[in-house]
């Protein structure tokens, strides 16, 4: 009888990281950002109409027009820029990239309950939606025009968050959001151990330094801004870090703002936030965005270490993110009437 992990078939290394590695070619230069921060918005829309992104705007510029358009072209592109690496990869690399795409599925399941929770627009809850994951755009808009966060729940109960999301009550969203984060990296976790891939390891340090990142990002919101009690605040933090355990966190968590950053020093995190780690400081957003660099040049370092595996797979899909990220903060900046060293500093470069 042929195995389970048997019956997925060969990877396609070789082709889907050449692939890849054309797509990544395609990406905006890094001085492209410090050209369109210096120009007006409608200028900005125009150079994201006549770039990768033409085709996008194109398929949605009779629905959509301005800033509008260009939130739902740069989420198109992205699902379908993910979707096109899904269609060309094979075997189990195929089925680790699945899985471990499914964390769009998380993060629209988010949006549209947050959505029926807050009584946001129809249309403003489709904006953030991005179907890269195994539930397609329109089952994600049909979700978004349901009229509450139960019957949103109702129609997902053929699917596999339904049972996290049956245990949804009222004014209890972020214990929903949490367990659905926690049941997505345990099931990544128990896909990877199912595996036999070689560069199964590689993907594991990955994940894991994903979920350190996260926790430290979610560590210091709380000492900075958060009201939490030290219980709470304990099921928010993700298992299977790299370097932070369940355990160390722990003893992060009594710690306030300053001496959370104190007791970051002695983690490898350290080295991208050492120069601004200031506890003083008003906001977040410089050491949020340092960590992201951080998580993008282990990637790229991933990536040349292990040439012919999935890192340099996993490398791509952080670098569109990112530039879906810059776009987005640029355009928004500019429609807010941001300053341009304000939305300079956002920007992972």
């Amino acid at each position: 009888m042929v195995s389970p992990v048997q019956s997925r078939g060969s990877s396609n290394y070789a082709y889907s990281v050449a692939r890849v590695r054309a797509m990544k070619s395609k990406l905006l230069p890094k001085e492209t950002y410090a050209r369109l921060v210096n120009m007006k918005i409608d200028e900005i829309i125009r150079f994201i109409e006549e770039s990768e992104y033409k085709q996008d705007v194109d398929e949605l510029a009779r629905t959509y027009d301005g800033i509008d358009l260009i939130e739902h072209a740069l989420n198109k592109n992205l699902a379908s820029t993910f979707t096109k690496i899904i269609n060309f990869t094979n075997g189990e690399l195929n089925y680790i990239l699945t899985e471990y795409l499914k964390d769009y599925d998380i993060w629209n399941i988010k949006a549209i309950l947050r959505g029926k929770y807050y009584g946001a627009p129809v249309d403003e809850i489709k904006e953030s939606l991005v179907a890269a994951g195994q539930l397609s755009y329109g089952k994600l808009s049909a979700l978004a025009e349901k009229d509450s966060e139960d019957d949103v729940i109702e129609a997902l109960q053929n699917t596999q968050y339904y049972i996290i999301l049956k245990e949804y009550e009222k004014g209890q969203l972020w214990k929903i959001e949490n367990l659905l984060d926690h049941m997505y990296y345990s099931s990544l976790f128990q896909t990877l151990g199912s595996t036999k891939i070689s560069d199964r390891r590689h993907f594991m340090k990955f994940i894991r330094t994903e979920i350190d990142i996260k926790n430290i990002t979610l560590l210091m919101r709380l000492k900075k801004y958060g009201t939490i009690d030290a219980e709470k605040s304990a099921d928010l933090m993700i298992a299977g870090g790299l370097e932070l355990g369940l355990a160390e966190i722990e003893k992060l968590l009594p710690l306030s703002f300053e001496e959370l950053l104190q007791s970051l020093e002695k983690y490898s995190y350290w080295n991208a936030i050492a120069d601004i780690a200031d506890p003083n400081i008003d906001s977040l957003t410089d050491l949020e965005t340092q960590l992201t660099k951080y998580s993008l040049r282990t990637a790229g370092s991933f990536s040349h270490e292990y040439p012919l595996s999935i890192a340099p797979i996993m490398d791509y899909i952080l670098n569109k993110k990112n530039e879906i990220r810059n776009l987005r903060i640029i355009v928004r900046g500019k429609a807010s009437n941001l300053s341009e060293e304000l939305i300079k500093n956002q920007l992972v470069i």
